[in-house]
């Protein structure tokens, strides 16, 4: 497990009692982020499409910190099942107070390519999802005096991508609704997102084909131009995304409310 095993920095129970519900859990930075919350001995409820892999990742989990951990199959498409599935994690092991809202990025493409239809299935896995999983988490976190709740978007809100223009748009409503409810919430939660840049995630893998398929690069052309881009050279690891995703889970990080905050080895220009 490499920079989990040796380079974990938070303490085993610093999120202890703690129940942390993670969306789009099967792989990715949303896999890492379960690892890292169960690494810090929360109670992990990991969730996606994907229930074989997520009955994997509870075995891992059970192996990595003292919390208990279950697995529920959850479609963020299907709006009408989320409460449902919430309810059952609430009721197997008491309240959330960690909210991790994850999911898969639409397909890439110039935004001119995208036909209006396009845009209802990613914005009711992201958005609509997130809202309504906010909604059943908050009355439970106000209760308990204490809620994190964190959104994985995209550098994208800072700098649009080119040809992934769909992604964009929705990593930029997500943001702008995180900061609208930054005003809103109770002073015990508190909401931020995190933008991870050039990650080695299997969504990378998708980008690069698509770029290929669209200009005739190769796939090493294509790396070497991301990298060009990375102050540091190479590509984040997704325990690195999903170790700040944890600190802002912690309790001393009460204070931070309402940022967009970069994990792209120094990719964005702007400030």
């Amino acid at each position: 497990m490499g920079l989990l095993d040796a380079d974990f920095p938070y303490r085993s129970e610093a999120l202890l009692g703690k129940h942390a519900f993670v969306c789009g859990a099967s792989k990715g930075i949303g896999e890492a982020t379960a690892k890292t919350l169960a690494k810090a001995g929360a109670n992990v409820t990991v969730c996606a499409r994907n229930g074989d892999a997520l009955e994997a990742l509870c075995a891992e989990l059970s192996q990595l910190g003292a919390g208990r951990h279950q697995a529920l199959v959850l479609d963020l498409e299907k709006t009408e099942t989320i409460n449902a599935v919430f309810d059952k994690a609430v009721s197997e092991f008491g309240p959330v107070h960690i909210l991790i809202n994850n999911a898969g990025g639409p397909p890439g493409g110039p935004l001119m390519n995208n036909a209006v239809n396009d845009f209802d299935a990613p914005f009711r896995r992201h958005l609509h999802a997130a809202h309504t999983l906010v909604k059943a988490a908050v009355p439970g976190m106000e209760q308990e005096g204490f809620g994190r709740i964190v959104q994985i978007i995209s550098t994208s809100v800072k700098e649009p991508i080119p040809n992934i223009g769909l992604s964009n748009t929705l990593r930029g409503a997500m943001a702008s609704w995180a900061k609208s409810l930054s005003n809103e919430l109770p002073a015990c939660i508190t909401i931020n997102n995190v933008l991870p840049g050039f990650t080695d995630t299997e969504r990378l893998g998708n980008l690069s084909a698509s770029i290929q398929d669209r200009t005739g690069k190769s796939a090493a052309d294509v790396r070497s131009d991301w990298l060009n881009q990375v102050p540091i050279g190479r590509l984040i690891d997704p325990i690195e995304t999903a170790s700040a995703i944890t600190f802002l889970c912690l309790p001393i990080s009460g204070g931070i409310r309402g940022i967009s905050l970069a994990v792209d080895g120094g990719r964005l220009r702007s400030i």
